[in-house]
């Protein structure tokens, strides 16, 4: 009877190890799914969750299609010394990554390489309302220092150190016949649970500024839009949409207020 047990026990092992070790990559995907409520995605995973390749995709409310939201496919390598609390990640996509990304450290505490992602305006649509009302085109450039992350298990957060870039060129929108309507930066520094953020425009006919705040989750905002010189009329719809007019102000700009 004990050797039956034995037997049973060693086979039961050897199973679970075998399943660990040769985790489908295709399980990730419905993990990515499950805990995204379907708006996120990994597409034709292939592979296993130490050494596989995928692309991320959208698909509106987990109903429909699944759209492809960023370029070329992500092809990952997870060192197994993960299951010993270290982890070491690296990242591969030559078509969205500017170079490979390097995720490593322990239990609670890791550091991401520096690096950049490119993203397609277009393929937001894909996550759903309101994206897909406004329909945003354009070239956006998501870049990042070092940084550092430790999650805070009491809280469940994760605080980060760094400082992160989004770079939005020739945005356009279905919501205004001018295109583009211009390039903006938002630029945002990070110091554990709080981020200070700001929004400046480098050219175009829509001008976009302001400053902001990230704290513990909770979003503040304070800029304004405004029509470049003689855009004015063009833009008088896009702006009534944006928000209301500023109080006392000589110029047609809109106030952008978020509490």
């Amino acid at each position: 009877m004990k050797r039956a047990v034995l037997w049973l026990l060693i086979v039961v092992l050897s199973a679970a190890a075998t399943l660990l070790f040769c985790f489908p990559a295709s399980w990730l995907g419905a993990l990515v799914e499950r805990q995204t409520g379907g708006r996120l995605t990994l597409g034709d995973a292939q592979g296993t969750l130490w050494r596989g390749s995928a692309f991320v995709g959208g698909a509106a409310g987990g109903k429909g299609p699944v759209t492809p939201l960023l370029p070329g496919r992500f092809v990952w390598r997870l060192s197994p010394l993960a299951l010993l609390g270290t982890v070491d990640l690296r990242l591969e996509n030559p078509d969205a990554l500017a170079q490979p990304v390097d995720f490593r450290g322990g239990w609670s505490r890791w550091q991401l390489s520096p690096s950049a992602l490119l993203l397609p305006a277009e393929g937001l649509a894909g996550l759903g309302a309101p994206l897909n009302t406004v329909a945003p085109s354009g070239t956006m450039r998501l870049e990042w220092t070092t940084l550092a992350l430790a999650l805070a298990l009491e809280q469940n957060t994760v605080a980060v150190e760094g400082r992160t870039t989004l770079e939005m060129s020739d945005m356009a929108s279905r919501l205004s016949p001018i295109r583009p309507l211009g390039s903006y930066a938002l630029a945002l520094d990070w110091h554990g649970q709080q981020a200070r953020l700001t929004l400046s425009s480098h050219k175009g006919p829509l001008l976009l500024s302001g400053t902001g705040s990230l704290d513990h989750g909770r979003f503040q905002f304070s800029g304004q839009a405004e029509a470049a010189t003689g855009y004015e009329e063009t833009l008088a719809n896009l702006l009534n949409l944006l928000g209301q007019r500023r109080a006392n102000s000589a110029k047609n700009i809109i106030a952008l207020e978020f509490r």
